[in-house]
């Protein structure tokens, strides 16, 4: 058990160091729309990769039965809820007068209870086996970079100079360690909790590929920027279906 929360530990420190990644846009300006668009691509084959290929079919190892479909579902749904309540979406393009954001500190909020379940559903994977944990971390590295890019742009439109969009942005990602912590102290009293975590965790992908990535991708039509993205998109997929190899 102490082995596992090292390596749950050291994913979500891993996590929450990315969301420094949004220091890359005072580089970028022109360019940064469009490498955003293939982020998201890799990002959005990279979750429905892992939630097809990894956390389904380790949730159904003893049979699929309704129960995970409801789990599945409760993900979707608590995504939804996430999204509609707190006022807040991810969102990967960053904010511009033709792309408003909510107000910055309302994105904190939400960033910071998005942080925290990526912290549990990090923590839970690795309950089930280092395998799963790893490609889980991967993914949620995967979907993180786009959306703490998109993130910092907001902060810097809400009005928060470079420097403490960085540290507020870097506050709210810590609290995925809060998650994996919280995991582990109650994941030893409550049983199958695993059971519980793992298709919850596919639904809550599934809900952020198809709800918020992919739906951004088809803002560009360009025949060549969709090949590219169609080819990172698969790539995403292809990057889960090679981590097989790890188990």
């Amino acid at each position: 058990m102490t082995t596992t929360f090292l390596y749950s530990l050291v994913s979500v420190l891993i996590v929450s160091a990315i969301s420094l990644v949004g220091a890359i846009t005072i580089f970028m300006k022109e360019k940064t729309h469009t490498m955003l668009m293939y982020f998201v691509s890799f990002a959005a084959g990279g979750l429905l990769g892992d939630t097809f290929i990894h956390l389904l079919p380790e949730a159904a190892e003893n049979g699929f039965t309704i129960n995970i479909s409801i789990f599945v579902i409760s993900g979707i749904l608590f995504s939804f809820i996430i999204e509609k309540f707190i006022h807040w979406r991810h969102c990967h393009i960053p904010t511009s007068e033709h792309h408003p954001h909510p107000v910055a500190f309302m994105n904190l909020v939400g960033d910071a209870v998005h942080n925290f379940i990526d912290g549990v559903i990090i923590g839970a994977s690795y309950m089930v086996s280092f395998p799963l944990g790893l490609t889980t971390t991967l993914a949620v590295i995967l979907h993180e970079i786009p959306q703490e890019i998109g993130d910092f742009g907001i902060l810097l439109y809400g009005g928060f100079s470079k420097k403490k969009a960085l540290f507020f942005n870097f506050l709210t990602a810590l609290t995925a360690v809060l998650g994996a912590v919280a995991v582990f102290i109650v994941g030893a009293k409550v049983q199958n909790l695993t059971g519980f975590l793992v298709p919850f965790t596919a639904g809550t992908f599934i809900y952020i590929a198809g709800s918020d990535l992919i739906p951004e991708l088809h803002k560009e039509v360009g025949v060549k920027k969709s090949s590219l993205q169609f080819l990172f998109f698969v790539m995403g997929i292809g990057i889960m279906g090679l981590l097989l190899l790890v188990e």
